[in-house]
C-alpha cells in the first residue's frame, strides 16, 4: 500500500511531536503493509503552520529519512505537503515554494471545514490553470460537501482527485463524514484513501484495517485501486484511474 497523507515529520505541525513518535508511526505503517508513505506537513496556514519549501524543511525531512534507515524500517519516504488553499496557493505552486506530491504536478490541498464552496472552486480552477492537479484531502469532512455532495461529483468530473480519510470510513469522525465517504465510494468519486495520520495513539498509519474494510465491502479490485494503483500513479505523475463517476442527486 501507499499512503499519500501523513503528518510524520516531527515537531512542525499538529502531527507527530517527536522523532520517537515518527519512528513508531513508520513502524506501524510497515507492519500493516504500507511500502511508501508521503510526509505531508500542514502548509500555508496563515498564522499557524507555513512550512514552505526551504533548506530547513528539507533537513527535517532528511533527518526523518536517516532515522528510519538507522531503525531499519522498510518504508520509502516521499516529500509532500497538505497545502491550505488561499489566494496565494497558485502563485506558491508556480514558484515551487510548496512541496507537491513527490515533485509531481499533483498537490494535496485542504480547505477550512466551513469554507465557501465558490471560494474553493475559484482557487482550484486557478491552480489547475497553472498546470497543477489538485488532490483534495478529506472532502467528506467539509460541511459544504456534507450539505451539497454534488460538489464532489463536479470536482471529480473536472479531473480533481478526491482523497478520503480511512478514519472517516471507519466512523472515527462521526456519522456525517462516514456517510459522505461511503457515498463517494459508491458513486466512483474517490481516487484514493490515506491515513491522515497524526500520532501513534490515534489517527495512526495502521492501514491493514482499511484494506480489510474495503475488500469486505467493495471488493479486492476497488481496494487495490484506492490503496495501491492510484496512489502509485499520483507519485509518478500519471493519470488517475477510476470507475465512471455516478451523479449525485
Amino acid at each position: 500500500m501507499i499512503d499519500i497523507h501523513a503528518h510524520i515529520i516531527p515537531g512542525i505541525d499538529d502531527g507527530s511531536e517527536t522523532m520517537e513518535d515518527s519512528l513508531a508511526l513508520l513502524t506501524m505503517a510497515a507492519e500493516s503493509g504500507v511500502k511508501t508513505i508521503v510526509a505531508t506537513p500542514h502548509c500555508n496556514i496563515p498564522g499557524e503552520y507555513m512550512n514552505l519549501a526551504s533548506p530547513e524543511l528539507e533537513e527535517r525531512f532528511q533527518s526523518l529519512v536517516r532515522g528510519a534507515e538507522r531503525a531499519g524500517i522498510p518504508v520509502e519516504l516521499c516529500r509532500g505537503a497538505e497545502v491550505f488553499a488561499t489566494e496565494e496557493t497558485p502563485r506558491l505552486l508556480e514558484e515551487g515554494r510548496v512541496w507537491t506530491l513527490n515533485g509531481t504536478k499533483y498537490f494535496l490541498t485542504e480547505f477550512a471545514f466551513t469554507e465557501d464552496p465558490d471560494y474553493c472552486d475559484r482557487i482550484l480552477r486557478k491552480c489547475s490553470a497553472a498546470g497543477f492537479s489538485p488532490i483534495i484531502a478529506h472532502p467528506e469532512r467539509y460541511v459544504f460537501v456534507q450539505e451539497i455532495p454534488e460538489i464532489a461529483y463536479d470536482w471529480c468530473t473536472r479531473g480533481y482527485g478526491l482523497q478520503v480519510n480511512k478514519g472517516s470510513l471507519l466512523g472515527r469522525f462521526g456519522p456525517r463524514p462516514m456517510r459522505i465517504a461511503e457515498l463517494l465510494l459508491d458513486h466512483g468519486l474517490c481516487a484514493c484513501i490515506a491515513s491522515d495520520a497524526h500520532s501513534p495513539m490515534e489517527r495512526t498509519t495502521h492501514m491493514a484495517e482499511i484494506r480489510e474494510y474495503l475488500t469486505d465491502n467493495f471488493g479486492e479490485e476497488y481496494m487495490k485501486l484506492l490503496l495501491e494503483e492510484n496512489p502509485s500513479r499520483i507519485l509518478r505523475g500519471r493519470e488517475l484511474l477510476g470507475y465512471e463517476p455516478i451523479p449525485i442527486y
